[in-house]
């Protein structure tokens, strides 16, 4: 049985790349600098933010970056324009949990960057166990040992825990881990091919194809089996329900 999901934050439970990219331009602009191309951001995407930014944006201060960065953050999200989960989202959550999984997040965000998805309040409380944070623990992705924090905590057995995100680094922090792992699509900047290196259990159109997908994962035929989950095969896993 998959006892644990974990879910990455950017473009798997939010999608934000392009609302980070306003953002991160917002913070430029205060710092006098021009902005980035959309390419160097999607191209640098799923990398922790203060390493990405000097390749965005060459010369760039890493730490007068970070001095504004958390006032146009708090902007952002106290106008509803980063981290907006939608409601479709929690409701897959709220089945996954029903069905006796245990939900986390594991993200190469800093500490700054998730409280406010922690604070009390906010429509993931209650619904998330525990999150994994830059700041809690020693090794961020693509290492493998970004999970190592997680299993022990838990005392789960890696193939109890499905790892959700966005790219192929998460599929290669994942694998080395031996969790399993299933890739969003959503957001439209990463195709399969990307993966074709990793082992992908699933890839999801959409966040919500996660509920379907986690139940087929346990059937004995999808055990073991590099099960790439095609819209087809969705169809009928919704159909059925």
């Amino acid at each position: 049985m998959i006892r644990a999901v974990v879910l990455d934050v950017d473009d798997t439970l939010c999608l934000t790349e392009a609302a980070c990219f306003d953002l991160e331009n917002d913070v430029l602009a205060r710092l006098g600098r021009e902005p980035m191309s959309r390419a160097a951001h999607v191209a640098t995407w799923g990398l922790p933010l203060l390493q990405a930014m000097p390749r965005r944006s060459p010369g760039l201060d890493p730490d007068a970056f970070a001095a504004v960065y958390p006032e146009v953050l708090r902007a952002y999200v106290a106008a509803g324009r980063l981290d907006v989960v939608a409601p479709e989202n929690l409701r897959a959550l709220d089945e996954l949990a029903a069905a006796g999984r245990r939900l986390m997040l594991l993200t190469s965000r800093t500490e700054a960057e998730m409280e406010h998805l922690m604070a009390p309040g906010h429509a993931l409380t209650g619904r998330i166990a525990a999150v994994y944070h830059a700041g809690n623990v020693r090794h961020g992705k693509p290492d493998a040992r970004a999970f190592d924090e997680l299993l022990a905590a838990t005392g789960l057995e890696p193939r109890q825990c499905l790892y959700v995100g966005d790219s192929p680094g998460d599929a290669q922090a994942a694998n080395g881990a031996g969790l399993r792992f299933a890739a969003c699509l959503q957001s439209g900047l990463r195709q399969r091919a990307d993966f074709a290196p990793h082992h992908v259990d699933a890839f999801l159109d959409t966040f919500p194809d996660l509920v379907d997908t986690v139940t087929h994962l346990e059937t004995p035929a999808a055990a073991g089996c590099d099960h790439r989950t095609d819209e087809g095969e969705m169809r009928l896993l919704r159909d059925r329900r």
